[in-house]
């Protein structure tokens, strides 16, 4: 049986080989999972700043899929967080809004989709196996008083990972291309091959 140090080095190695299109759809995935997750919190435990990246998630996911007039949106968007009091550096000057799992995702796919960079697309996927994200999937479909079992959690993400980028090499001929730009049906058929089925949470 594989070790979560395994799957994680596993994931990386995945990740250094991959293209930077693929790193982009790949972080972008992890970051919609995340906000979805956040977007179904109660209203009460919503973050405003999370919530307020969706149009950039949304940016990132046209420009990942083929749509290169969305660049200076996405860029638009980095600058105004990095012009921003919630870029820092000190979680004990600044506020933390910025470290919550999904809007740290959104913020690395974007990074990831401008620059092609390997460790965005690792950050992204560190983000997904936050202790707070790891208790939710722990505790999906538990009665109360279960065990949470968060090194399964752990393993089981990991492992989702591993498979979301077996889907998206499948498509890479395609998406190494991306970033220059798409056909209008090869990018709806990638929304649908790709951004549909790495968006569920399940």
């Amino acid at each position: 049986m594989d070790t979560w140090q395994d799957l994680i080095a596993l994931v990386d190695g995945r990740l250094e080989a991959a293209s930077p299109s693929e790193r982009g759809t790949f972080a972008a995935g992890v970051a919609e999972r995340l906000m979805g997750w956040h977007e179904a919190l109660p209203e009460d435990e919503q973050a405003g700043f999370t919530l307020g990246l969706r149009p950039l998630l949304n940016s990132v996911w046209e420009g990942v899929l083929g749509d290169p007039e969305v660049y200076t949106a996405v860029n638009r968007g980095l600058a105004e967080y990095m012009l921003s009091d919630y870029c820092n550096n000190d979680r004990m000057v600044g506020p933390e809004d910025a470290y919550e799992p999904a809007a740290a995702a959104t913020l690395n796919a974007a990074y990831a989709y401008l620059f092609g960079c390997t460790d965005f697309a690792v950050w992204a996927s560190r983000r997904a196996i936050d202790d707070q994200h790891l208790e939710y999937l722990a505790g999906a479909g538990l009665e109360e008083g279960d065990f949470l079992d968060t090194d399964k959690a752990l393993i089981d993400e990991l492992k989702r990972q591993l498979r979301d980028l077996d889907l998206i090499t499948a498509r890479s001929t395609e998406l190494r291309h991306a970033r220059y730009g798409l056909p209008i049906l090869t990018s709806v058929r990638l929304r649908l091959e790709l951004r549909t089925p790495l968006s569920r949470r399940d």
